[in-house]
Parts: C-alpha cells; sequence; structure tokens
C-alpha cells in the first residue's frame, strides 16, 4: 500500500488540483461525533423509553455500538493504511474492484445524503418549538403533514447556508463544527447536574418493557444515529496528522457517541414519569425544565439540537461530497460531481448537488422523517457490511500492506476475528430490515422506494464501467485509463 509520504499522499497534499490538508485531531475527532450527535436525541428519546424501558434503551444501544465498536476499529485499520479522500471507495476498489467500489461507496453517499435531507427538515421543526407561530403561509399536505412556506424557508435557507460554508473550504466548516460540537459538551454536563440535583429515581420505572421487539425497535434506529465516525475517512486527505492518529480517532468518536447516547436515555428517563412521556414531543429538553425548575433551560437544550443538527448536517455534507469527489475522480460517476472550486479547492459541485436536494426537502414536510431514516439506515449498513468483508479480504490478499494501526495486535488472529465479529454483527443487523421474521423491521413502502432507486441508479453507474479491472493498488489508474480508451478519450 502507498505510504503517506508517497507520491499519490504527497499529490493531495502539494498539488494544486488537490484537496488541502488544514484539519487538525480535535477537528476530525470533532467532524466525526459531531456527525452522529443529530437531531434524533432530542425527538427520538420518549420513543425509545416507552419501546424498550430504561434499561432496555440502554442496553439496546450499548449492543449498537458494540457493533459500531467493531466497525470502527475495521474503520481505523483501514483510513491509516489508506489515508485519501473517500474512504469505502479505496478500501473496496483496492480490495475488491470498481464494481464493488461503486455499489458500495453509492450505497453509503445515500445514507450520508438522507441525513442532510433529514436535518433540513428537522431544523424547522425545532425553531418552531422556539417560535410557536412560525408555519404561515400553507402550501398543501404532504405525507400526513401541513406543509407551510415560512416553516419550509427556513430549512430551504439553513440548506444554502451550510451549503455556502463548505464550498468555502472545510477550514471554515470544521471551524463552525468545532464551535458547535462545543455547545453540544455544555449541553450534555448541564443534564448530568440536573440529573445530580432534580432526579427522581422511581421515574425510571420500567426498566423493560416491550421484551426483544421493543429492543429491536430502539436497535433499528442505531444505524441512523450512529453513522458519522466514518466521515473521519472521508476527509482524510484533508487531515494534517499521522494516519495512525487518524486511525485512533475513528475508535475515539464511536465511544463519545455511545457515551452521549447512553446520558440522554438515563437524564430523560430520571426526569420524567414513563407514564407522562407520550405526553413531550421533545422529552430530552422537557426533561432538563423538570429536573432544573425553569423552562429557560429547556430553551438550551433545543439550542443544543440545533447544534446538533448543524454538526450532523455539515459533517454529513463533508463526507458524501468527498465520497462524490472520489468516484468521479475514478470516473466512476459523471466528472461534473469531481469538479474543485478553483479558488477554494473543495468539491464545490458535489456540495451542489447534495445542498439542492437538502433545499427540496422542506417542502416536503415533517412527515417524511421517518422515511428518510427507514431509507438510509439500510444502504449504511450495506457499506459496513461490505467493508468489514474487505478488511478481512486485503489481511489475506495483501498481508504486507503497510499499516501504521494494526489492529487486534501485530499478529493475523486478533485482527481477523475483529473482522469477522465486524462482518457478522452487521450482516445481523442488516438482516432486520428485511421482512421476513416477525422482528424484522417494518418499513413502509415509501422508504423501500426511496432506497430502491438511489440502488438503482447506483447500479446503473456499475454496469457502464469497463470490465477486466483487477483489485489491488493501481485499480484506480487501470480503470480510469479503461474509462478513458472506452470514451476515446
Amino acid at each position: 500500500m502507498s505510504r503517506p509520504t508517497d507520491s499519490k499522499y504527497a499529490h493531495a497534499e502539494h498539488s494544486e488540483s488537490g484537496l488541502v490538508k488544514v484539519l487538525g485531531s480535535r477537528d476530525a475527532l470533532f467532524v466525526g461525533f459531531g456527525a452522529m450527535i443529530g437531531f434524533g436525541w432530542i425527538v427520538l428519546t420518549s420513543g425509545w423509553l416507552q419501546d424498550a424501558g430504561t434499561l432496555g434503551a440502554m442496553l439496546a444501544f450499548a449492543a449498537g455500538g458494540i457493533i459500531m465498536i467493531f466497525v470502527g476499529l475495521v474503520y481505523s485499520e483501514l483510513v491509516a493504511a489508506m489515508p485519501f479522500a473517500g474512504g469505502e471507495h479505496n478500501y473496496l476498489l483496492r480490495g475488491m474492484g470498481p464494481r464493488a467500489a461503486v455499489f458500495g461507496s453509492w450505497a453509503i453517499t445515500g445514507g450520508y445524503i438522507s441525513v442532510v435531507m433529514f436535518e433540513a427538515v428537522a431544523i424547522p421543526q425545532t425553531i418552531e418549538y422556539l417560535v410557536p407561530n412560525l408555519s404561515q403561509i400553507y402550501l398543501w399536505n404532504f405525507a400526513g403533514s401541513d406543509v407551510y412556506l415560512t416553516w419550509a424557508l427556513v430549512g430551504s435557507a439553513a440548506a444554502l447556508l451550510i451549503g455556502w460554508v463548505n464550498i468555502r473550504g472545510i477550514r471554515e466548516a470544521s471551524l463552525v463544527q468545532t464551535f458547535v460540537v462545543s455547545f453540544l459538551l455544555l449541553v450534555g454536563v448541564l443534564l448530568i447536574v440536573g440529573t445530580a440535583v432534580g432526579a427522581e429515581p422511581s421515574n425510571a420505572q420500567p426498566l423493560f418493557t416491550g421484551g426483544v421487539p421493543g429492543m429491536i425497535a430502539v436497535l433499528v434506529a442505531v444505524p441512523f444515529l450512529f453513522v458519522g465516525f466514518d466521515v473521519i475517512p472521508q476527509s482524510a486527505e484533508e487531515v494534517n496528522i499521522p494516519p495512525r492518529r487518524v486511525g485512533a480517532l475513528v475508535v475515539v468518536s464511536v465511544l463519545m457517541a455511545i457515551a452521549w447516547y447512553l446520558l440522554i436515555i438515563f437524564t430523560s428517563s430520571m426526569a420524567i414519569p414513563s407514564a407522562e412521556l407520550g405526553n413531550y414531543e421533545l422529552v430530552t429538553a422537557d426533561a432538563l425544565i423538570a429536573l432544573l425548575g425553569h423552562d429557560f433551560w429547556g430553551a438550551v437544550v433545543i439550542a443544543g439540537g440545533l447544534a446538533g443538527i448543524i454538526t450532523s448536517w455539515n459533517a454529513f455534507l463533508i463526507g458524501a461530497s468527498r465520497l462524490m469527489f472520489s468516484m468521479a475522480r475514478a470516473r466512476m460517476i459523471p466528472l461534473w460531481f469531481g469538479k474543485l472550486h478553483p479558488k477554494y479547492r473543495t468539491p464545490s459541485n458535489a456540495v451542489l448537488f447534495i445542498s439542492a436536494l437538502a433545499f427540496i426537502a422542506p417542502f416536503m414536510g415533517s412527515g417524511m422523517l421517518g422515511w428518510i431514516v427507514d431509507a438510509g439506515s439500510p444502504a449504511i449498513i450495506i457499506a459496513y457490511f461490505m467493508v468489514s468483508i474487505v478488511f478481512l479480504v486485503l489481511r489475506r490478499t495483501e498481508p504486507r500492506m503497510d499499516r501504521p494501526m494494526r489492529v487486534g495486535g501485530r499478529g493475523n488472529v486478533g485482527g481477523v476475528i475483529i473482522g469477522c465479529m465486524s462482518v457478522v454483527l452487521t450482516a445481523l443487523l442488516l438482516f432486520i430490515y428485511i421482512p421476513v421474521t416477525p422482528w424484522s423491521a417494518q418499513l413502509e413502502w415509501p422508504s423501500w422506494v426511496m432506497f430502491g432507486g438511489w440502488m438503482l441508479l447506483g447500479i446503473y453507474f456499475l454496469v457502464r464501467l469497463p470490465g477486466g479491472i483487477r483489485p489491488g493498488e493501481q485499480a484506480e489508474d487501470q480503470l480510469i485509463t479503461a474509462v478513458k480508451a472506452k470514451r476515446g478519450e
């Protein structure tokens, strides 16, 4: 494998046609952690507690977190070995060839875009908590929710703003990320203080409800809520730290997210009796009001929710645009997506495309939030499953690959065990979405249409690729040459 000092990496660092390396350790960590802390902890906590009970919900998240730790370990070795923009694109291309790379990369790109669209709808819904008269000028009813012009324009305006920040450069985007994540951490401290001074332990009862199906219902949300640590690999060419440290940050970001979600479930359960949870739409905000005794603290949590929306939106826009840039650079999708801004050296066309989808999303109303989550989650798990497999493939086919961070110790056994665990656990998580058991997630047909439509477009790009490209270090160069020859360039 190419070392960080070889020509490919140096080109990305020094050439005027490449991305700019400006991110430090804290920047990269906050990009990954902030991506995982979106808006779900504000609006979904009540449902988790009602579905599984306090301890049941915490165990479901702990189990999901363990799965993500194994996946994070797999990613940490791969990103340290291949610190290039696009993450999964590089790993799958080298280990399994271009068709697998298109399928897996396109899948997780769809997952990322689904999060961006989710946040574009979530931001006016959150602001409406602070500005009750936000919804004016009725437009239509979509997916069971009324859509108002003023409400939708708030989300669309946010799409324009965050897109503009990302076009200007990842440094500006990471500064926004660092500031907002710092505020989120302050909200976490307030929740801990509130629990210490105002908690009522009896509110946490029942500890379990709904049995295994209840825990499964919570576990289904885990891929959507934990996706984000893999944004760190997407921006690896823009991180100015040693590759080994980049890999370590992936695992640290997952551990931070597990701690965050467990904190949210625990503090919310201690503040509000379970019988009353259904009366609260934004239960985490109402929990801090109950703990500290003033409406002001609810507004602080809502501000934290807005912060979570921005960090998640920002991070996934970074990740999705870098994936599209990498696929375009390899001639897998139209070259238009690989264009860099002449001044800011960012993948501006990819950012514009994703921001345009985010601009449209609020006009479909809040009723589509569940559809977006359900459509994005299986796409994300498909990519995690494929990366876990390619981790094992590369351990077998390229045992001498330079691995600055080798998980499982110096030998091969520990790493193979970790890889096998990641394959099995992600396969089981993917199985949840297949409607063949009573415990399967019951996805609505619009979710399947959105998921299927996106994946069919990826398959279209896949079948158009020339054949005969061998996996390996030079797979991308072979592909570029073959595509140019096919197009007569």
